[in-house]
């Protein structure tokens, strides 16, 4: 019997009608103003800081050169190379208060977080002008409001922001404080230069105060040291044999007694093998690599403009689970750690997946909601913990597309207690020919040897109360069976 998640309509006009919005800012450059650094700041959050102010360079010089070209000088090629050169400048100095957002906010506590990119959108042609590097257009009080307005959306965003009231009612507020902006920008800042050099140089200040904030409050990952019992429960995916944390030179890594070695990145263990990146596994990973940044987002669109109630879809399957206070819970492929937010409080989290990019935006998201969890970079089809770990034990996406479903199934089971109730969860076949393969990479779905379907005949038949149920209209299925205790 399906489980269906009701639609509502209302919300799904509300987010085709934003769309459409962003859409529009394509277009008229008075809607473009608003929705354009926004889509800036949203796209810089979702890349590494080097990629996304690549990435962002590139889409701010090539169409200024595609529909520029009309302009440039016929006098000679050198004229052509500076007038380019010039174009390639303001493309990067465009860019940079998007990209020092990016290396500051995260680590700056609150709504402080949203100040970095309005304030050195101000002070970077301030900077530039002082350095002779060229001219250099400043904006005014009501461009500072606008990227701040555009920081404070985003912000919101990624705290997925119930207060929908609070929302538009800041939107109105600060549409006034706009509109009165725009009016002093050109009744004082550009009738009185002293003024505006006061605003400039306050808004240098305060970036620069940002930015000695964010040096000396770096993100603090826990040590493993804290973890006694994480640690205890490891063991060698090769070998089994027990793990032990190690510090040398102030890094940590955990070794075996016959000598394996498993470095610690960025506060996650990393267990993967070169073997464990082919077939599947590998190619599939690859896409993860690339998409890791936008999969949040991208989930949560396709859910507005479908009319999806995207919490009742995530609680549909996890509410299945038998998880209470204080029990230690496993999820492989844990991607981006959104299935947390629906567990009861007071569990022991512990996420393992073979994307390190993915696993990156779980820590992310775990700081967003206040929640901690030992991570891990390892194959769900050899998973480095000793045998019954784990009170529960699930996996939401990914089974369809392994490499070994039958041995991945075959390690849940070998980590879980007797008597967990354990969960598989994934997309049907209707769901992946609908909408993976007429997505983007949607090659990589296209001529499998066979229909993607539930692994129930992988389940080993001494489990328990196995049971198959489809989700969501459909699209999903949600395996679930019980470990059988001790003696039986």
């Amino acid at each position: 019997m399906p489980t269906n998640v009701e639609s509502s309509r209302w919300s799904q006009i509300v987010a085709w009608a934003i769309t459409s919005l962003f859409v529009i800012g394509f277009f008229l450059s008075q809607v473009g103003a608003w929705t354009g650094p926004i889509l800036g700041v949203w796209f810089v959050g979702t890349q590494r800081p080097r990629r996304g102010f690549l990435w962002m360079v590139a889409l701010s010089f090539i169409p200024g050169l595609l529909f520029g070209w009309r302009k440039f000088p016929l006098c000679g090629p050198l004229l052509i190379v500076e007038h380019v050169g010039w174009l390639l400048l303001a493309a990067v100095l465009g860019v940079l208060p998007f990209t020092f957002h990016r290396l500051t906010s995260f680590r700056l506590p609150g709504f402080l977080s949203t100040l970095p990119l309005p304030l050195a959108a101000v002070a970077v042609p301030i900077l530039v002008r002082m350095l002779n590097a060229g001219a250099a257009s400043s904006i005014g009080l009501s461009g500072f409001f606008i990227l701040w307005f555009a920081a404070i959306t985003i912000w919101m965003w990624n705290r997925e922001s119930r207060a929908t009231s609070i929302f538009f009612g800041f939107g109105f507020v600060l549409a006034g404080v706009f509109e009165l902006s725009r009016h002093f920008d050109v009744a004082v800042l550009h009738s009185s230069p002293f003024f505006g050099e006061i605003f400039g140089w306050t808004c240098v200040g305060a970036a620069l105060l940002l930015c000695v904030w964010a040096i000396f409050h770096p993100v603090q990952q826990k040590s493993w040291a804290e973890r006694p019992q994480a640690v205890a429960r490891l063991q060698s995916p090769l070998t089994g044999q027990a793990l032990k944390l190690v510090s040398e030179g102030g890094r940590e890594a955990l070794v075996s007694a016959s000598g394996e070695r498993f470095p610690i990145r960025d506060g996650i263990p990393a267990f993967l093998k070169p073997q464990d990146l082919v077939g599947d596994n590998g190619k599939y990973n690859h896409l993860y690599a690339t998409i890791a940044g936008f999969y949040d987002d991208t989930q949560r669109v396709f859910c507005a403009l479908k009319g999806f109630h995207r919490d009742a879809h995530f609680s549909s399957y996890m509410c299945k689970l038998e998880v209470k206070p204080g029990d230690s819970v496993l999820e492989t492929s844990v991607g981006t750690g959104l299935n947390y937010k629906y567990l009861p409080p007071g569990a022991k989290l512990s996420g393992l997946d073979l994307s390190p990019e993915m696993l990156g935006n779980c820590q992310v998201n775990l700081r967003r909601c206040g929640l901690d969890a030992d991570l891990y970079l390892g194959n769900a089809e050899s998973l480095p913990f000793a045998d019954e770990s784990f009170d529960v034990v699930f996996h939401v996406g990914g089974i369809n597309f392994f490499n070994d479903r039958a041995k991945a199934i075959a390690e849940m089971i070998r980590v879980a207690k007797p008597g967990s109730l354990l969960l598989i969860s994934d997309e049907t076949e209707k769901h992946v020919k609908e909408i993976y393969e007429k997505g983007p990479g949607g090659h990589l779905y296209k001529n499998r040897k066979a229909p993607v379907s539930a692994p129930i005949d992988l389940v080993p038949p001494e489990m328990q109360q196995i049971q198959l149920e489809q989700l969501r209209f459909g699209d999903t299925y949600a395996l679930t069976f019980r470990k059988p205790t001790a003696g039986k």
